[in-house]
C-alpha cells in the first residue's frame, strides 16, 4: 500500500479508499471480516455516505467494537437530494442533520474528511464554505470539500475562502479513470473529469495538487473484469442501467479490449491494468475501490507496483495508436 498527507488530516491516507456502498453494505447484511482484512492489507481510508443505505452503520459498529477509531480515515457525505423526490438539500439545516446523523452511526464524534455529496449552483459557494467552517470549527470535521463538484466551483468557492480568511476546500471526489463517462449514471449532478472533454479539468488538479478521491474508478464494473470486449452487443444482459448509461459506449468497450490485451501481457487483470492506469496519471489520486471479496481487493492492490510506461496509457485511453 501507498499513503499520502492530506491537509487537515490527522493520520496518512491511503491511495485505495474502500468503498462501503456495495450491495452487502446498503442492504444491512455485511459481515466485519471483509473490513477486517481490508484494513489488514494496508487500507486506512474509508469512503461512505449517508445515503449508502447501512453503510454507515455497519462500518460504525465494526470501529467500535475493533477499537479502529484513531487507526482509520472516515470520508462520509452530506447534502445529497432526497431519493424519492431528488430535491436538493444543500443548505445548513440539511448539512448539519446530516452531520450528526452520520456522527451517531459512525460511533464518532469526529469526520476527518467531509464532503457535499451533489453541487447546487443556486446556491452561493461562500455560504456552502461557511458552513464547512462552522463545522470544522465545533471540531465536528477536518478536511471538507465536494463530490461532484466542477473545478470551476471548487475555485470560487477557494476564493471566497481565502478572501475571508477562511479554510478554502482541499479534497474533492469527483469521477476519474480510465473509462470516458459518457452519460450521468446516477440522477444528475454527477460530475468527471475523465475523458478527452475533461483536459482542462485535469490541468486545474495537477496544478492545484488537490487530493482527487476518484469514484467509480473502475467505471461501475465495466473495468473490473465482469464483461469480455467481446460482449459489447450483450451490454444490455449483462451490466446495470446506471453503468450502461454512464459507461456502456463502444469508445469505453475498445479501452475494455485494450487492457484485456496488456492484463495477458503483464501477466495481470483487467482491474488491475485499469486500476494501474490511474495511478500513473499526473494527479494527487486516491481511488475508491469496492469489493464484496478480499481476494478482488488484494488484486486492486497489487495494482498499485504495475508498471505502465507513458506510451502504453496513453494507448489504452485511445489518445494513441502505439504503444
Amino acid at each position: 500500500m501507498k499513503y499520502a498527507e492530506m491537509a487537515y488530516v490527522k493520520n496518512p491516507v491511503s491511495r485505495i479508499f474502500f468503498g462501503t456502498a456495495t450491495s452487502s453494505a446498503l442492504e444491512g447484511s455485511a459481515g466485519s471480516e471483509l473490513l477486517d482484512f481490508v484494513y489488514g492489507s494496508g487500507i486506512t481510508a474509508f469512503d461512505t455516505a449517508r445515503v449508502y443505505g447501512q453503510s454507515e452503520t455497519l462500518l460504525g459498529k465494526w470501529i467500535e467494537e475493533k477499537n479502529m477509531r484513531e487507526k482509520i480515515v472516515i470520508l462520509s457525505k452530506c447534502g445529497h437530494p432526497d431519493l424519492k423526490t431528488w430535491e436538493k438539500r444543500v443548505n445548513e439545516k440539511a448539512m448539519w442533520e446530516d452531520l450528526e446523523t452520520s456522527l451517531k452511526e459512525l460511533r464518532t464524534d469526529f469526520l476527518d474528511i467531509y464532503l457535499l455529496h451533489r453541487d447546487d449552483p443556486d446556491v452561493e459557494t461562500g455560504e456552502i464554505v461557511e458552513i464547512f467552517n462552522g463545522m470544522h470549527a465545533e471540531g465536528k470535521i477536518g478536511a471538507f470539500g465536494g463530490s461532484n463538484w466542477t473545478h470551476e466551483r471548487i475555485e470560487q468557492a477557494n476564493e471566497y475562502a481565502y478572501k475571508h480568511n477562511l479554510i478554502p476546500f482541499t479534497v474533492s471526489s469527483p469521477n476519474f479513470g480510465l473509462a470516458d463517462q459518457a452519460g450521468d449514471p446516477w440522477g444528475g449532478g454527477c460530475v468527471t473529469i475523465s475523458g478527452p472533454k475533461e483536459v482542462e479539468a485535469r490541468e486545474w488538479y495537477r496544478k492545484q495538487n488537490m487530493p482527487v478521491v476518484a469514484y467509480s474508478s473502475l467505471a461501475h464494473g465495466l473495468l473490473a473484469g465482469k464483461v469480455k470486449s467481446t460482449d459489447w452487443e450483450r451490454v444490455a444482459e449483462l451490466l446495470d442501467a446506471p453503468t450502461i448509461k454512464g459507461y456502456g459506449s463502444e469508445e469505453n468497450f475498445e479501452r475494455l479490449r485494450r487492457c484485456e490485451i496488456l492484463a495477458e501481457e503483464k501477466q495481470a487483470t483487467v482491474a488491475q491494468i485499469a486500476m494501474a492506469y490511474i495511478f500513473h496519471q499526473d494527479l494527487n489520486v486516491f481511488a475508491v475501490v469496492s469489493a464484496s471479496k478480499p481476494e478482488r481487493m488484494k488484486e486492486n492492490i497489487e495494482a498499485l507496483q504495475i508498471p505502465l510506461t507513458k506510451e502504453e496509457a496513453a494507448w489504452l485511453d485511445l489518445r494513441s495508436e502505439k504503444r
